[in-house]
Parts: C-alpha cells; sequence; structure tokens
C-alpha cells in the first residue's frame, strides 16, 4: 500500500470533526472555549478530559493523553496510522484510493527547509539589524510592537547580498533557493536576493510550513508589495494568507472573515479575531474560494469602503458565491479599514461591524436605493444589470430563487423576467461603483463567437505596462516572473518587452541594448515620454488589472478555439464570474487626461 500523500492527509485532518468524534463516547460539557469530561483513557469520573475544538485536539490534564483525530483512533482502536487516516476518511466520506502514486520522502522537502531558514534569518535582521531601524520605527508608528512582530514571524530583507551568503554558510544549496524563489538568477548566470530593503510577512501552508514571502517596501520605491512567484510550493491563486492558523477558528466561529492585507490580518488576529484571512496581494480566486468552503459556509468580506474596495468586495462576492458560500458584506466606517478600525475600537468593534454586516445582494441594493435608482424608471435596466451578476452566480438553488424574487420585488419588475435575465447569456455589465470609460464588449454567450477585447483597447494596456516599465524599473523586475512576452498582441510591443527583458535586473532607469532597432527605440522614447505616473495613480491595482486582462485575452482566443458549443459555454461563464470585472480596473483607475492618451497602434 503506497504512502498516503500530506495533501490528502491534512484534508481528512481539516474536515474531520474531532468534538463529535469524541462526543460519540464520552459525555463532554462545554467550559469556556474547550470541552471538558472524564478521561477516556485512564478513567474516573472527573473532568480531566478536555476537548480543544479551537486546536482540533484533545488533551488530559492528569494522564496527559493527547493527540489529533487520528491519534484518537489509533489510540481508542488499536489502528496504525494509514488505517486511522483510512477510517477517518471513510467517515467524512473523503475517498483514499488504494494505491496511492507516490511514495518516498516529498521532493520537495529542502525547498520548505530553505524557506524555514530565510524566514529565521529575515526575523533576526528585523530585531537586530541597524539597516532594519527605518522598518521597526515604521511598525511602531503603526502601534505594532516587536515582540508581536516576532510573534507573528515578521522579518527584514537587507538591501545588499548578506542573504546569499547567510544561506550559504547554512549550507543550502543555491539551486534550492533559486528553485524555492527566494533567489533569482540573472542572464549571466549570477544570482541576487529576490527580496531587497523590505519588511517580510510569511506566507505558510496549511501544515505551517513557510512557503514564501510578501515583501512591503518602506519608504520611496517600487512595487509597493512584492509576493514570491509561483515555485512548486507555492501558488498564490491557491493558498490563504493565515488559514493554517485560522481554520479551526473559522469552525468554531461558523464564519470566516476575508480582508484584503496582510496587516489587517494582523492586527485582527492580534485582537482577538482569529478567523481572519487574506487573498495574497490578488483578486480571490476560483481556487481560494473552493479552498475557503473546506472550512467556512458564511463568509463576511470586509475591505474598504471606497470605489476600489467595493469594485474589489463584489467581485470576491460572487466568485464565493459562485460556490455556495453565504456572503455578507461588512461596511466600514469612512476612513477606516480593518486595521486602523481594530487599533481603535478593538476586537469589540469589528464584532459590530460584522454583526451589521449585509447579504451582499442586499448591500448592492441597498447602494442602489441609497443612489436614488428606485423611483427612477429609467434606471430599472441599469439596476438589474448590476445585481445580476450576484443572481447569475448563486449556485445554491434556494437561494438563487430568494434573490430572483427579492430583485424582482425590490425593483418592480416581474419575476418572470428577472429570472430569464438571471440565466440568460452573459452581456457586459456596468460597474456598480461609478461610471467607467467606453470598455470592450463580449458577444453574447451562444454567439458565433467568441469577441476578446478589442485590439485597441489590449494595445492602450500594453502601452500603460511599457511605460509603467520604462518609468518604474522596479515593476520590470517584478514582471519578469509574472508577464510573459508573447501576452502581447502587438508585435513592436511584443519586441520592446523583449528587449526591457534582457536588460540587467535592477538597472535605473532600464539600461536599452545600443543595437535595439531604431523603430523601437522611438516606440520607447514615445512610450516612456510622459514620464513617471503621479503619486495618487493607483499603480498596483493597475498592473494587476493590465496583468489579468492580458491573461484574459489569451483564455478568450483559447475558448474561441474550443469546438465544443457546450464547453465554450461553460468556460465563458466561469472566465466572467472570476474576472468580469478585471479588463475594465485599468481604465477606470488611470490617472492621465484624454489629452494624454497614446492613439490607437497602427497594424504590425
Amino acid at each position: 500500500m503506497g504512502r498516503i500523500p500530506d495533501e490528502l492527509v491534512e484534508q481528512v485532518r481539516d474536515t474531520a470533526d474531532l468534538l463529535e468524534i469524541v462526543q460519540e463516547s464520552v459525555q463532554l460539557k462545554r467550559q469556556g472555549s474547550d470541552y471538558r469530561g472524564p478521561c477516556p483513557f485512564h478513567g474516573g469520573t472527573n473532568r480531566n478530559f478536555a476537548v480543544i475544538p479551537k486546536k482540533n485536539l484533545y488533551y488530559c490534564f492528569v494522564c496527559h493523553a493527547a493527540g489529533d483525530v487520528f491519534t484518537w483512533y489509533r489510540e481508542r482502536f488499536g489502528l496504525d496510522y494509514p488505517s486511522a487516516v483510512r477510517e477517518v476518511a471513510r467517515r467524512c466520506g473523503i475517498v483514499i484510493p488504494e494505491a496511492v502514486e507516490r511514495a518516498g520522502p516529498d521532493p520537495r522537502e529542502p525547498l520548505y527547509q530553505a524557506c524555514d531558514a530565510a524566514q529565521g534569518w529575515y526575523a533576526t535582521q528585523l530585531r537586530d539589524l541597524a539597516e532594519a531601524e527605518p522598518t521597526r520605527r515604521y511598525l511602531l508608528e503603526r502601534e505594532l510592537s516587536l515582540d508581536a512582530a516576532a510573534e507573528l514571524g515578521l522579518g527584514y530583507a537587507p538591501r545588499g547580498t548578506q542573504f546569499v551568503e547567510a544561506m550559504t554558510q547554512l549550507g543550502i544549496d543555491e539551486a534550492v533557493l533559486v528553485e524555492a524563489a527566494l533567489l533569482s538568477r540573472r542572464e549571466d548566470g549570477t544570482v541576487y536576493p529576490r527580496f531587497r530593503g523590505r519588511l517580510l510577512f510569511p506566507i505558510h501552508d496549511l501544515r505551517g510550513r513557510v512557503v514564501g514571502f510578501g515583501g512591503r517596501i518602506i519608504g520611496a520605491g517600487e512595487p509597493k508589495y512584492l509576493n514570491s512567484p509561483e515555485s512548486p510550493i507555492f501558488h498564490k491563486g491557491e493558498q490563504l494568507y493565515h488559514l493554517h492558523l485560522a481554520r479551526n477558528a473559522i469552525r468554531k466561529e461558523g464564519y470566516a472573515i476575508l480582508v484584503e492585507g496582510y496587516f489587517d490580518v494582523q492586527r485582527l488576529a492580534l485582537a482577538g479575531i482569529e478567523h481572519v484571512v487574506a487573498p495574497l496581494g490578488t483578486a480571490t480566486t476560483e481556487s481560494q474560494a473552493i479552498l475557503l468552503k473546506r472550512y467556512a459556509a458564511e463568509v463576511v468580506v470586509m475591505y474598504d469602503s471606497d470605489a476600489a474596495g467595493l469594485k474589489a468586495t463584489f467581485r470576491a462576492a460572487d466568485i464565493l458565491v459562485s460556490h455556495g458560500v453565504r456572503v455578507r458584506v461588512a461596511t466600514m466606517p469612512a476612513g477606516e479599514d480593518p486595521d486602523t478600525l481594530a487599533r481603535r475600537g478593538g476586537a469589540a468593534a469589528i464584532r459590530a461591524i460584522v454583526a451589521d454586516a449585509e447579504d451582499v445582494l442586499e448591500r448592492k441594493l441597498h447602494m442602489l436605493e441609497v443612489k436614488g435608482w428606485f423611483g427612477d424608471v429609467r434606471r430599472a435596466r441599469e439596476a438589474l444589470d448590476r445585481v445580476l451578476p450576484t443572481l447569475r452566480a448563486a449556485s445554491d438553488p434556494v437561494m438563487k430563487e430568494l434573490y430572483i424574487s427579492r430583485v424582482a420585488d425590490r425593483l418592480g419588475i416581474p419575476r418572470d423576467t428577472v429570472a430569464a435575465e438571471a440565466t440568460a447569456p452573459i452581456r457586459p455589465v456596468p460597474s456598480l461603483v461609478h461610471h467607467a470609460p467606453s470598455r470592450p464588449t463580449r458577444r453574447a454567450a451562444g454567439s458565433s463567437g467568441d469577441a476578446a477585447p478589442t485590439r485597441v483597447a489590449t494595445a492602450e494596456v500594453e502601452r500603460f505596462l511599457l511605460r509603467l516599465f520604462l518609468n518604474h524599473p522596479g515593476w520590470l523586475d517584478r514582471a519578469r516572473d509574472e508577464l510573459a512576452p508573447d501576452l502581447f498582441v502587438v508585435r513592436s510591443h511584443r519586441m520592446l518587452y523583449a528587449a526591457l527583458l534582457a536588460t540587467p535586473p535592477g538597472s535605473t532607469p532600464p539600461v536599452m541594448p545600443p543595437e535595439l532597432h531604431p523603430r523601437l527605440q522611438e516606440l520607447s522614447e514615445r512610450i516612456g515620454g510622459p514620464g513617471p505616473f503621479e503619486p495618487e495613480f493607483d499603480i498596483d491595482r493597475s498592473y494587476v488589472g493590465s496583468l489579468s486582462a492580458l491573461e484574459e485575452r489569451s483564455d478568450f482566443e483559447s475558448i474561441a478555439a474550443d469546438p465544443d458549443p457546450a464547453s465554450r459555454v461553460r468556460r465563458r461563464q466561469a472566465l466572467s464570474r472570476e474576472g468580469s470585472a478585471r479588463f475594465s480596473m485599468y481604465l477606470r483607475n488611470r490617472s492621465r487626461p484624454e489629452t494624454d492618451r497614446v492613439p490607437p497602434p497602427e497594424e504590425d
């Protein structure tokens, strides 16, 4: 019988309810956050035995019997470890194949060890290094003590090459550090630290192993946040920050709180709100929604309540709703985010916001009511368009029916009409938050062709990215790991980006090769000519939106080539749920006036 993969073992452990299992043979009574009863191992009548749901563990204060759900089955029923895992899996309805392909040691173990060593070293630098003094002051300004920073595992990455030397002294192979995405390799074969001059947040998998880092620059510099790139142990779109510590608290509370950033998570956790997670610097993905649903039937989305925050809120909410998760939206006071609110009012302020959170559909309807759209017949069509994404996303049949009836009643539209719209082919939907400039449209599902974003609109996104790389070279270093040249549609743009990638990392500004074709030199000067973006321009959000836009166009082309019409419809709908608003993000957030926009490109 083969070795059961760690991921499958973790799934079984996470799914099993230890409290329910123990209560089948031990009479337990709640005592605080634990459940107490007589110990089934050494006997007696006193309540010395405790089940701790928050940690999914048990412990006896007399005989010191302790363990998790697998230990319980081994000790109570005399099973070996694999048999205990299989028995718990059977109880939870999880199928474990009799013959598991993977056996032997995990080939990724050196990568985990490297990340763990890096986290310890970075934490020491934050505490002791003179260069890290501005970062320590920054943390104190945010009311985060150095003891709290140490408890959270925060670290500091120096600007120099000390990290490479330290890891070498620890005997960690350079190739392992590169594969773990701790080092990046230049074209000439030399290496340099991925993170330099940044406050670091360790990212853990469900087993608590460090698999990557999020780095925040303190002071001037770009990009503001830099995550580890994809690696054999880190997949940004499939992991949630803090879930390894939050999952049992989520089960206990019955819901999860979804926030935007690292500081939001940490502040709430320090305040005693432990059932909180965050996506890793990107929009919430389908994979993250599936992962979160394993622990929470309900999610409270607690993002900023400004225009950008609301767009991200509704996008995340609709993805979660599409996977059968109940979603409520917490409305933050003006000028507040979860971090500042928890600092000011502690756990009580957060719980009050959660208590007042509205169902996502009710939140949308409330916003439309405040805008005065319900009394305007001319706005009825637009109002319906703004709530349709949630109606279409609802995968639970009962919730979909309730949503349809609620919208029909609130907008004064016949229920059958709303139901027909909720199941009709997807059409472009305006933003609920504010009107946007013109955007590319899609053909209705089932039409003869699948329309990707137009060439003109795609070219404008490409020009934005090239201007960004030419004037803000830190973003070019980030793009090396995230953006392939073949995603550029306009050939001259693709060639210019490839030339930029050939420049040495960290050059400011990027040093263009002298042999570059004169036309590309001219294009470089024309695109980069407007200079850096204004400080108030949201570069990070626009970069993410632009990257998503190029990926979305590529997805559309792939869908169009699918010979199965039903498959095309399913794939379009899934793509729409995950990123219907992504392409417009750049257009909606840019700050350039009309006169500063570059005209559409000539065909190459």
